[in-house]
């Protein structure tokens, strides 16, 4: 819902079409199946989930003083899918997802709020539906190969396994009302099972599972967190974003013109936050570099006035110091991230910038999508905090592939089993290839 335009076949047309370009797609549509080792004991300390950006579903329903186009729902009745909504693959059908799913900034309030007419709401808090799969066809697998490896070791749905979906359009400033959920949610698991929670995070969300420690008592994580486990967090912020922003990135769906889709991607706070910090990046490094003028860390604002994106200044002038100074997170750590891809950290333009796309790339060491500095900065809290942090590299292993992979799956089954000790490189190849041989 959210246009009148008819979008069955849409997936099954991008894999058939177009697989040879986006291989995460076919992890997503295809989740790969749990291989769970058998547990060499029956522990199942509860864990809770805190999703990526774009990790887990999001309903809307409709009451809109006007459209921007004649063929979009003005009114519904029922709250209906926004994200993943597989109308947006449709040329009209975008133009209305955008106008539902937007977020309205106000310079003033420093608040924001959604579009005229649109209620937006997360389904499925403390569940783990909404986070297995993003669509209600079940098709858009994200943690279900997670979730199903820890079930097949006695975890329970819902009971000693629990999703912490969010909206992830917002960032935590404006999310109190979540975080407060998510101390409940924690302190419900204490209560019920009689033992500290972990905290399960990935990408975005460790971010998110970071603030909410940071803004808890050293007594209360004694007493309620077991420990934080991190996979593929962008610790000192991420390049893509600035990318995304200038000049859109559609992650290789071609029917969705990367112009077009940044309309959608300027339209949430989190883009903003997620910028490479100050504190963990060389002042002279140009992330943009267009003919006219490179663009550093220290060139923000004028890159979001060149930008014609003037909005995305001021998110970011709220939002970067939430997390940015890494504070530790005051718990045992577990930190996970993949190494060895060549990831984007600079993006070269042409005179066409911003309404063009990159022309040329500069990469570093990466997981394809983060880079390798930004990860690793978690390295820092080994001798900032009292408690253990565990740093794990794995060789070979892509940023959503974190939450797929047999070796991280099974790194995940031994610390919930009480086998803190993990190894500080894996090679992804090297296993792979050892796992096939006779």
């Amino acid at each position: 819902m959210g246009s009148k335009v008819h979008a069955c076949s849409v997936l099954l047309l991008l894999v058939v079409s177009f697989h040879h370009s986006m291989p995460w797609l076919l992890d997503v549509i295809f989740p790969r199946d749990a291989k769970s080792r058998v547990s060499t004991n029956n522990s199942t300390p509860p864990l809770i989930i805190v999703p990526g950006n774009l990790g887990n579903r999001l309903e809307a329903k409709l009451d809109k003083p006007s459209l921007v186009h004649w063929m979009c729902y003005k009114k519904t009745f029922h709250w209906f899918p926004l994200w993943i909504d597989f109308n947006m693959l449709m040329p009209i059908g975008l133009d209305c997802w955008i106008d539902n799913i937007r977020l309205v900034y106000n310079r003033t309030t420093r608040r924001s709020s959604n579009s005229p007419g649109v209620e937006v709401r997360v389904p499925g808090f403390g569940q783990t539906y909404p986070i297995e799969f993003l669509d209600f066809n079940n098709l858009a697998g994200y943690f279900h190969t997670m979730v199903q490896h820890l079930v097949n070791i006695g975890y329970v749905r819902n009971a000693t396994i629990r999703g912490a979906p969010y909206d992830w359009r917002y960032t935590p400033n404006e999310n109190q009302e979540y975080l407060a959920k998510l101390q409940g949610l924690v302190e419900e698991m204490y209560e019920q099972y009689q033992e500290p929670v972990y905290l399960m995070g990935h990408s975005m969300g460790c971010h998110y599972v970071l603030y909410f420690l940071n803004h808890q008592t050293k007594s209360w994580k004694q007493k309620y967190i077991r420990g934080f486990i991190s996979l593929g967090a962008p610790w000192g912020g991420a390049v893509k974003p600035l990318r995304v922003m200038a000049s859109g990135e559609n992650d290789g769906i071609p029917m969705i013109p990367n112009i077009k889709i940044r309309e959608e991607q300027r339209m949430t706070t989190t883009n903003p936050w997620m910028l490479p910090s100050e504190e963990a990046w060389p002042k002279d490094h140009a992330f943009i570099s267009t003919p006219s003028f490179n663009y550093t860390n220290q060139d923000y604002k004028r890159f979001f006035t060149d930008i014609n994106f003037e909005d995305g200044w001021h998110m970011w002038e709220d939002t970067k110091n939430l997390t940015s100074y890494l504070q530790p997170p005051g718990v045992e750590t577990w930190c996970m991230y993949g190494v060895g891809l060549p990831t984007p950290v600079t993006y070269i333009y042409d005179e066409n910038f911003p309404n063009s796309d990159p022309t040329g790339y500069v990469y570093a060491d990466g997981d394809d999508t983060v880079d390798s500095l930004s990860m690793s900065l978690c390295k820092r809290w080994v001798n900032k905090q009292n408690q253990p942090v565990h740093v794990t590299e794995f060789k070979g292993l892509t940023h959503l592939d974190i939450v797929f992979h047999e070796q991280v799956l099974n790194l995940v089954q031994d610390i919930l089993e009480g086998r803190s000790n993990t190894s500080e490189v894996v090679d992804v190849a090297a296993v792979n290839s050892t796992s096939k041989q006779p």
